[in-house]
C-alpha cells in the first residue's frame, strides 16, 4: 500500500453567493453557498456542512473497516454530528464537533468490542485528526432487537 495520496477537487462561484463544488474524478457537482448567518442563500450546503459532513462519511467508513478487520457485524450506523463555530482572535474557527454515532449491534455480548471500536474509529479518522478542533465522541449502543422491542 502507497504511503502517499492525492486528490483534487475545485471551486467556483456561478451567480448570487451561490457555487459549485467538483472533482475531475466524480461525475456529480455539489451546489453551495456562503451560510446565511454570513450572506448566503438558505437550502444550500455550506463549507461548514460539508466539513461536518466530511467528519461524519469519514467516520463511517473508519468504523466500517475497522468493524470489518475485527470481524464484528452490526445491522445499522448513523452518525449525527454538530459543530460549534467561534470568533476568535484571528476570525472563526470551528472550536468542537461533536460525533455522537448510533450503532446497531446483533448481540448483546457484542457491546463491549462494539464500544472499543467505535473509540479506534474516532482515533483513526483522517478527517478528524486533520482538524485544529476537538472532536468528542459521544456514542450510544443499541441492540437491533431490543431497538425493535416496545419500551
Amino acid at each position: 500500500m502507497s504511503q502517499s495520496y492525492s486528490y483534487q477537487a475545485s471551486a467556483r462561484w456561478t451567480a448570487h453567493q451561490r457555487g459549485i463544488a467538483e472533482s475531475q474524478s466524480i461525475a456529480r457537482t455539489i451546489n453551495f453557498a456562503a451560510p446565511p448567518e454570513f450572506g448566503g442563500e438558505p437550502g444550500l450546503w455550506t463549507p461548514e456542512h460539508l466539513l461536518l459532513a466530511a467528519v461524519a462519511t469519514c467516520f463511517v467508513s473508519t468504523l466500517g473497516a475497522v468493524a470489518a478487520a475485527s470481524k464484528l457485524e452490526f445491522e445499522a450506523v448513523e452518525v449525527p454530528i454538530d459543530g460549534s463555530i467561534e470568533k476568535l482572535e484571528g476570525g472563526f474557527k470551528f472550536t468542537c464537533i461533536h460525533l455522537r454515532p448510533v450503532l446497531t449491534i446483533h448481540r448483546q455480548e457484542d457491546r463491549e468490542r462494539a464500544a472499543r471500536l467505535l473509540e479506534k474509529a474516532a482515533r483513526l479518522c483522517l478527517i478528524s485528526r486533520s482538524l485544529n478542533c476537538s472532536v468528542v465522541l459521544e456514542p450510544k449502543i443499541q441492540v437491533a432487537a431490543l431497538a425493535a422491542s416496545p419500551h
